[in-house]
């Protein structure tokens, strides 16, 4: 048993997740990957092909897609919300900025439960866009799934279509990613992992976003929605780990994941973390220039491009509830583990020889 399968294996043994799956490779694919424990606590046992809500993995995903416009010269970082999106012209958000909105420096509050006091959709929206800011922007990282949305309406408008159809076109189908989608059809239902015994819908949350707003909207959002596999998962960790390989050109994607709020307290790159100086999710070892994400369902992807790895971590810690919060120095061990993961014989940095 590898070090990161006996460590998950404790994960599951502690009762922070009833199943697991990790990756660990870099541009040529998986060093070491695996999975342990059940989709449930009372169901079958993970075969490797499951289903995994990545919650706010969600986020840099969709970031890649709107990166994606940029380099093609159809959206602009410092291009405003009133520009691309008429409802809010005159509002507190017209001036916002595409780069405001991706560094969580817009100024709209973080994470607000609008679903309870607006069930529908354009409810929703319109509660999004009347939001008041809580901070001027660009002064502050703010944590932000409502600017997100925002985001996910902008890049809409922008495309000409659904952010779904939009994420599949620029992400998902270039990488080849054929289980990474929005509102899972019934066979990707039936691979799924039980996520939380939601309060608000009364019953466990299997193959169904967990992210209350997210359902609300129809469950697709550019802050979460989209489930995937492992195996798509370690194909997104690997073409990111080569430099953005079928994704971006690797100018795009430094643009994309260099430190953009470094005059601020944390960092965060264009959809992505950078690595904090204290308490990142990425542990110890993970290099200062690092990029990644997590998500609440206790999912993560890490990129260290200074030695093109990528560590890709699944879990449900979110069942049966959301209490509880061992996955975070879980998550840190597994990133230190992950470093440590030898190189195959021919591998450097830049590759196989």
């Amino acid at each position: 048993m590898s070090a990161l399968a006996e460590l998950l294996a404790g994960g599951r043994q502690q009762r922070i997740c009833s199943g697991a799956a990790w990756s660990v490779g870099g541009p040529a694919g998986p060093l070491d990957r695996g999975w342990t424990g059940t989709r449930s606590w009372d169901g079958p046992e993970l075969d490797g092909d499951d289903v995994w809500d990545l919650a706010s993995v969600t986020k840099p995903i969709a970031g890649l897609a709107v990166m994606a416009l940029v380099e093609r010269g159809t959206l602009g970082l410092d291009d405003t919300v009133g520009t691309h999106l008429p409802d809010y012209r005159g509002g507190d958000k017209a001036e916002l900025t595409v780069r405001q909105l991706l560094t969580h420096t817009s100024g709209i509050p973080g994470q607000v439960p609008l679903y309870r006091d607006h069930p529908t959709r354009a409810e929703l929206l319109e509660a999004v866009r009347l939001l008041p800011l809580t901070a001027k922007p660009g002064t502050r990282v703010q944590y932000s799934s409502q600017g997100f949305i925002v985001l996910g309406l902008l890049a809409e408008a922008v495309a000409g279509e659904p952010l779904d159809a939009l994420v599949e076109r620029l992400v998902c189908a270039p990488l080849g990613l054929r289980d990474t989608v929005f509102r899972p059809d019934a066979d990707r239902r039936a691979r799924a992992v039980a996520t939380e015994d939601c309060p608000w819908r009364g019953r466990p949350v299997v193959g169904e976003v967990h992210d209350e707003n997210a359902v609300v909207l129809g469950g697709v959002g550019a802050h979460a929605g989209l489930f995937a596999t492992l195996a798509d998962m370690e194909r997104l960790g690997a073409a990111l780990a080569a430099g953005g390989r079928g994704l971006l050109r690797p100018d795009t994607l430094a643009l994309m994941t260099a430190a953009h709020t470094d005059h601020l307290t944390l960092r965060r790159a264009l959809a992505w973390q950078g690595r904090d100086p204290v308490g990142s999710p990425a542990g110890e070892v993970f290099g200062p220039d690092s990029y990644g994400h997590t998500g609440f369902t206790g999912t993560s992807l890490w990129v260290d491009p200074a030695t093109r790895r990528y560590a890709v971590l699944l879990t449900n810690r979110v069942h049966p509830t959301r209490t509880g919060d061992g996955i975070v120095a879980l998550r840190r061990a597994f990133h230190d583990a992950a470093a440590a993961v030898p190189r195959v014989a021919g591998e450097t940095s830049h590759g196989v020889e």
